[in-house]
């Protein structure tokens, strides 16, 4: 597969484009795709962009059936001098064909998916917002669409790249959010599927994201498992915890995603002179630094929202308030850093950036 063999049908009438100044996330899709199909004879094969339109699927499609499907996250920027620029989309490659592994569906050519992302970015490129705090959702997926019912590996795939202009995550915006700390239901397993990026995953979250909120909290911080102590995700970000001066997140243990922005959070604190302690880390020790006013931040990292600050955690009947509830300098630092770096505004010393 070579990179002049994308070919693109252009939509006829284009749609309107929503209000810059209230983008809902995930809500608004542009008006191209990327599809690219697979067989067994072939491989993948077939890459076009076409116009942005519903899927025709098989209801014996696999994927609707025993959930094999994988995807990934990433975004594009509009810089200050009109650049468009993606954010380390190696990383998100690499992520994606873990995910692959985990799942028996077959590899992509990374390099090759990032130019086919480049190109659907360049067709659709006036859908970028302009607006602080703004960007362009990139969502690649694979999907298994093979007609059969029997549990195995699908013979045949379609990877799907979709784009939304987006703005803040959390409709609160940089603010301190309230977590509940989850301790009936369960995210992942280790030998699961918590370190792929996997539909799945994000399926078994739902019912307690769904209590949580109803409840009044943005979201859940995970436990392990297997004796509900050690912490591992805040909703589906990871998670790190400055407590006494020093930052510390949870280790991958094998059921928790390594996140392209906890990546990067760590390198910029390395930079900077800052360890990171990467170790099991229980709730009771940070209720502990709580009670005696050691834990001076904690923050979620992703995609969607980058760095997410955490004002409350709620466990165990304990309210636990995290920097009187305002964002910490450190989680300040970090979020101006990397969406400065993103937007073009700080110099990409780190050689993150990727011009579409």
């Amino acid at each position: 597969m070579t990179m002049e063999e994308i070919r693109i049908q252009h939509r006829e009438i284009r749609k309107d484009k929503p209000d810059e100044s209230n983008l809902l996330f995930g809500q608004h899709f542009t008006d191209h795709m990327f599809l690219l199909d697979y067989n067994l004879e072939q491989g993948w094969h077939d890459p076009r962009i076409v116009p942005y339109a519903p899927l025709v699927l098989d209801p014996a499609a696999m994927v609707l059936h025993y959930g094999q499907a994988v995807f990934e996250g990433m975004k594009a920027f509009l810089a200050k001098d009109e650049q468009i620029l993606l954010f380390r989309p190696n990383k998100n490659m690499e992520r994606f064909n873990q995910s692959n592994r985990r799942l028996e569906i077959p590899e992509i050519d990374g390099d090759f998916i990032i130019h086919a992302i480049q190109s659907l970015v360049n067709v659709d490129k006036e859908w970028i917002p302009s607006g602080k705090g703004t960007s362009l959702y990139i969502r690649p997926f694979i999907i298994a669409t093979e007609a059969c019912l029997g549990v195995r590996a699908s013979h045949t795939y379609q990877l799907i790249v979709i784009l939304s202009p987006v703005g803040a995550y959390y409709s609160e915006g940089l603010e301190p959010v309230k977590i509940n700390v989850e301790t009936s239901y369960t995210r992942a397993v280790r030998g699961g599927l918590g370190t792929a990026k996997a539909a799945g995953n994000y399926a078994a979250s739902i019912k307690a994201q769904t209590e949580a909120k109803e409840a009044g909290y943005s979201q859940v911080l995970w436990l392990d498992a297997i004796e509900k102590k050690y912490i591992e995700e805040v909703g589906s970000m990871n998670i790190f915890f400055k407590i006494d001066g020093k930052v510390i997140t949870p280790h991958l243990n094998g059921s928790i995603l390594a996140g392209v922005t906890r990546d990067s959070i760590m390198e910029l604190l390395c930079n900077w002179g800052i360890s990171v302690e990467e170790r099991q880390i229980s709730i009771e020790e940070v209720y502990e630094a709580s009670k005696n006013n050691t834990l001076e931040e904690v923050f979620g990292t992703g995609t969607a929202a980058v760095i997410s600050p955490v004002g409350e955690l709620f466990w165990d009947n304990h309210q636990m308030i995290v920097n009187q509830g305002d964002i910490g300098q450190l989680s300040q630092k970090l979020y101006d850093t990397i969406t400065g770096i993103q937007t073009g505004l700080i110099p990409d010393t780190l050689h993150w950036t990727v011009n579409v």
